[in-house]
């Protein structure tokens, strides 16, 4: 008899450690398809290291043959889910359909971008969701500095030395972080900026940053970039983006040449295209991550619903710890369905965040243990190298060389502005 065939869609957090999981799981007994755009698992939480220009690209990108082995690799765009017909259709990146059945699916397609209806923004903003964005970031603050530097107007050095970005949850105050040493780095080397200095604009409609976490890191958060001259503005967001600058919810206009978006993020459109019931815009799952009506499709990660069991009537929140934890139950419980161990609802324990600032400043509560500085910052990276699952030697080089002031600040031109539209449809098509 032909072997079952599990396919899992999507290889982020959920997707890659569903298959790892099961790749150790089945031993042969089936067939595992991890149908993904790239051939690399993205570590999203050390993005702005990369725009920082602390760390390479490649630092982040995980590749998927290397790291599971026993999985079938299978290039591609999910773009329909046939649920009657246990079928998924796909766009192979020359752009040829394909058909591919399963006997179990692994829905973990991500999320991406959540755009407003705000003027200019989809023009004028980039998203921050993948590579392509982190380092067209990266060359396009090197860019302006250097533009500031070849410029007389003192007025385009200023608006040119100007970043904005709106949304101050993990992602965004993290890129302010990074972005103000970076070039505060950057023009120190350009002595004929004078006394143009970098000015960063931190920009939120909530009341504090880092409004999802502990109150206690978003005030060292808070009090470490303000120290820095970062601009936190609170209960403030952006009402039109122009290509001179943008204007803001109070009145004000901040002439500017980068408005970076890191408002949040919804499930990637492939959700909803399913036709499978939905809750907030996420795939409906019961506590064992399975679809109602549906035992053979399972779905995790931003895509999915899942309840939560410490916040009853409530659904997890879109964070790489959940999906992690829901990408291996998602495992156990397909290999429980062959027999293979049992089947088990999903149930978590919070073990913290960790939020690096750059330079030696973090924010950390570990087991729910406020911490700061450096401590903070030796806790953080220590808790990224343990969850990269490769790359870990290369990426302690890159933080040491950063360390002694030694990043790179050449513009390669690898990736022009419309290669990352803010709209992007997942977070690693290159045109996530």
């Amino acid at each position: 008899m032909a072997r079952p065939r599990i396919v899992i869609v999507g290889a982020g957090f959920a997707g890659f450690h569903a298959a790892r999981r099961l790749a150790r799981l089945a031993r042969g007994a089936a067939d595992v398809v991890l149908v993904n755009p790239t051939d690399y698992f993205l570590y999203l939480p050390l993005l702005p290291e990369v725009a920082g220009g602390v760390l390479d690209p490649r630092r982040v990108a995980v590749p998927l043959a290397q790291t599971l082995p026993g999985v079938r690799l299978l290039l591609g765009e999910v773009d329909g889910i046939d649920p009657a017909g246990r079928s998924v259709s796909y766009v192979d990146p020359e752009g040829r359909p394909g058909e591919l059945a399963y006997d179990r699916l692994v829905l973990a397609a991500g999320s991406v971008n959540k755009l407003l209806p705000i003027p200019g923004v989809a023009d004028q903003a980039h998203g921050f969701r993948g590579i392509p964005e982190a380092v067209h970031l990266r060359e396009r603050l090197i860019q302006q500095i250097e533009l500031a530097d070849a410029a007389d107007d003192p007025a385009e050095r200023q608006a040119r030395c100007t970043f904005v970005v709106v949304g101050a949850g993990y992602t965004g105050t993290e890129v302010a972080g990074q972005g103000q040493l970076f070039t505060a780095e950057i023009a120190r080397r350009h002595p004929r900026l004078g006394d143009v200095t970098p000015r960063w604009l931190l920009l939120d409609t909530a009341d504090r940053v880092l409004p999802g976490l502990d109150r206690r890191m978003s005030r060292v958060a808070g009090r470490v970039l303000r120290t820095r001259g970062v601009e936190v503005r609170l209960g403030t967001s952006v009402t039109e983006a122009t290509a001179h600058g943008v204007r803001l919810s109070d009145g004000g206009f901040v002439p500017s040449r980068t408005l970076v978006w890191c408002v949040g993020v919804r499930p990637d459109p492939l959700v909803e295209a399913t036709g499978l019931p939905l809750t907030r815009g996420r795939l409906t799952v019961d506590e064992y991550l399975s679809v109602p009506g549906h035992p053979e499709i399972l779905a995790c990660g931003d895509a999915a619903a899942v309840p939560d069991p410490s916040r009853p009537g409530e659904i997890t929140p879109m964070t790489a710890q959940h999906a992690v934890r829901q990408g291996r139950l998602a495992a156990d419980n397909i290999a429980a369905s062959y027999g293979v161990g049992r089947r088990r609802p999903y149930r978590h324990r919070d073990l913290g965040f960790v939020v690096d600032l750059g330079g030696w400043q973090a924010a950390a509560n570990p087991l729910h243990v406020p911490l700061s500085g450096p401590l903070a910052r030796a806790v953080a990276r220590g808790y990224h190298l343990l969850s990269l699952p490769a790359n870990r030697a290369r990426t302690a080089t890159d933080w040491l060389f950063a360390g002694l002031g030694t990043r790179p600040v050449t513009q390669l031109g690898l990736v022009p502005a419309t290669a990352v539209p803010l709209d992007t449809a997942a977070p690693e098509r290159v045109h996530r």
